[in-house]
């Protein structure tokens, strides 16, 4: 799970940077992240959540990982560092995001235990 704050309207330039050279690295070692699973997740004060959510989702998909969403987008909005806590409906979505990841990571693991494709 990947996860950026939005300051201008996208993820923020860490998050750029280490997806850039992780797509490096990737692009040196096909298949290096087939089928693992990935999530994106934003906080933000107002726009740009969906696009940050969107470049990390695109990063996935790019390496061939399983995306795995929530109720609604993987979102969390605030203003100044912990008013994300106030945001009940994100941290809902965080919540069942979570769920998510847990029923995927599970189903794989009884798919690969039980050998079949």
């Amino acid at each position: 799970m990947l996860g950026s704050p939005v300051y201008s309207a996208n993820i923020c330039a860490k998050m750029q940077a280490l997806l850039e050279r992780a797509a490096v690295v990737c692009d040196l070692n096909p298949g290096l992240l087939r089928h693992r699973v990935g999530a994106g997740v934003a906080a933000a004060r107002r726009g740009g959540a969906l696009q940050a959510i969107d470049a990390m989702n695109h990063f996935f998909l790019n390496h061939e990982m399983i995306v795995v969403g929530s109720t609604y987008w993987n979102m969390a909005y605030g203003q100044k560092p912990g008013d994300v806590k106030n945001d009940v409906e994100g941290l809902s979505n965080m919540k069942n995001l979570g769920e998510h990841m847990a029923f995927v990571l599970k189903a794989l693991k009884a798919v690969d235990e039980s050998g079949a494709v």
